[in-house]
């Protein structure tokens, strides 16, 4: 098995994942001017455990901060939890402020 491809996927409002040229996982969302909404994360079975949620989340995220149009709002509960554990994603994130440094 040799490395997990991300692609967007505009035309169904998705990033797909594939692995030998098989889709192996991808994340939905809804756009609006101001957001992009993750909705739900799908990672086929038989390639589940071999890292595929972590690369398409990685890919979109970095993807969504690259474009800087939008804000991210993750519906999706395994874009949720991986954000919480990449911290550094979090300043993409709608509602979200980052607390004011001391100087």
């Amino acid at each position: 098995m040799t490395g997990i491809q991300v692609l967007p996927d505009p035309s169904r409002l998705r990033y797909q994942a594939s692995i030998d040229g098989e889709v192996a996982g991808f994340v939905e969302y809804i756009l609006t001017d101001e957001l992009i909404v993750f909705t739900h994360t799908e990672v086929h079975r038989r390639f589940e455990g071999k890292g595929v949620g972590s690369a398409i989340a990685r890919f979109a995220l970095d993807d969504v901060r690259a474009a800087g149009k939008r804000k991210v709002m993750p519906l999706c509960p395994f874009i949720k939890g991986w954000i919480g554990r990449h911290r550094e994603y979090v300043p993409i994130v709608y509602g979200v402020h980052e607390p004011a440094k001391d100087n």
